[in-house]
């Protein structure tokens, strides 16, 4: 069979591999794990919403999967070489190696921030200068700013929503199938790019087993930060560039569609970090020690159960990305279209927020 002629079949194929290889490393990973990776600090329990101690695991497997497929998929090209001299792919695979690296410095030593930002930075630099940076302005200071702003942005998000028991996985699947989905909708065919996500995909639902509700693993730093570099590059190629066609009247250039994909497609952690700045600086507190204060926490805190809030926002996260498909596949949308479209992330992003400043009453 050719399987250049039935790409889904292809996809579906790789996926329940990848699926069945995340299980059987992560099972391992779980039986071998008695003291590596548990965070039992004082500090850590302040943080981590469940109140057990638990392995931070999760994010090896991550890394051993994309390695694997990295690996892969450059050998079954069959041109090996001209792979890995392609510059984006190599800034890509430095990247999520480097956060990968970080986070499990962190999960096991606990790093100062400034260490953590500044890898994060260097992450950023490193996709700029092997072309993997934003397009959709017309400054390239702007763009080159702005690219750094959003991966260090991202992978602080990421890092941030990983506060209750599969929300991190969910949700990063819900935007990763929708980064698929363009790939069939746009019939580019078999390509790295398609593999790579095909591969964190399946990596994250053998995980999701392990991590759903009652959780018996975290993905821990070294699994939000491979995330979160991987959803920047990947929310850069499929948002932020997406070319705009019959764009917006404006008086000067700007992207309109771009940042409704953004809004639409990174809905949640964006809402969460927001929400979590605005109310931790309302306190005076640091927006970067972590809490109990999340949207998640406040959901739980009226009588949302853990699975009922994960659904939730598998429902939202789902919406807003089936609504980013047609705003991408549009080619003639005016300003008040746009306007219709960001009437689902403004409310969300509202309901979430003031969730958070009301309190419950007590009888």
């Amino acid at each position: 069979m050719n399987f250049q002629d039935n790409i889904p079949l292809t996809y579906i194929l790789y996926f329940a591999g990848i699926f069945i290889f995340s299980v059987l490393i992560n099972s391992i990973l779980l039986r071998l794990a008695k003291t590596l990776g548990i965070r039992n600090n004082s500090e850590m329990q302040t943080a981590r919403w469940s109140p057990t101690v638990k392995p931070a695991l999760g994010g090896i497997s991550f890394f051993m999967i994309f390695l694997f497929s990295f690996l892969f998929i450059g050998l079954s090209l069959g041109n090996f070489s001209s792979y890995l001299s392609d510059k984006k792919l190599l800034g890509f695979l430095y990247t999520v190696t480097l956060a990968f690296l970080m986070g499990l410095a962190d999960d096991a030593f606990d790093t100062r921030p400034l260490l953590k930002f500044s890898t994060q930075l260097i992450c950023a630099l490193i996709l700029i200068a092997t072309g993997t940076h934003m397009k959709c302005f017309q400054s390239d200071f702007v763009n080159y700013l702005l690219t750094v702003l959003w991966v260090v942005g991202l992978m602080n998000s990421i890092n941030m929503l990983d506060n209750m028991d599969g929300i991190t996985t969910l949700v990063s699947m819900v935007m990763i199938t929708f980064f698929i989905s363009e790939k069939l909708y746009i019939n580019e065919g078999l390509n790295p790019q398609a593999f790579l996500c095909l591969s964190v995909l399946g990596a994250l639902a053998g995980f999701l087993i392990f991590n759903f509700h009652p959780s018996k693993m975290f993905m821990g730093d070294t699994g939000s930060q491979f995330l979160g570099v991987f959803l920047a590059i990947m929310g850069i190629e499929f948002c932020w560039n997406v070319p705009v066609i019959n764009s917006v009247n404006l008086p000067v250039h700007f992207p309109v569609k771009n940042l409704v994909l953004v809004a639409l497609v990174f809905i949640l952690p964006l809402t969460d970090t927001t929400t979590v700045f605005i109310n931790r600086l309302a306190k005076g507190k640091s927006p970067f020690i972590g809490g109990k204060d999340h949207t998640t926490h406040h959901l739980f805190f009226k009588g949302i159960t853990e699975k009922r809030i994960a659904i939730l926002f598998v429902f939202i996260g789902s919406v807003a990305c089936l609504l980013a498909h047609y705003v991408s596949a549009s080619t003639s949308l005016n300003m008040y279209d746009y306007i219709i479209y960001l009437s689902f992330p403004l409310p969300v992003f509202l309901f979430l927020f003031l969730n958070t400043r009301i309190r419950k009453k007590v009888k």
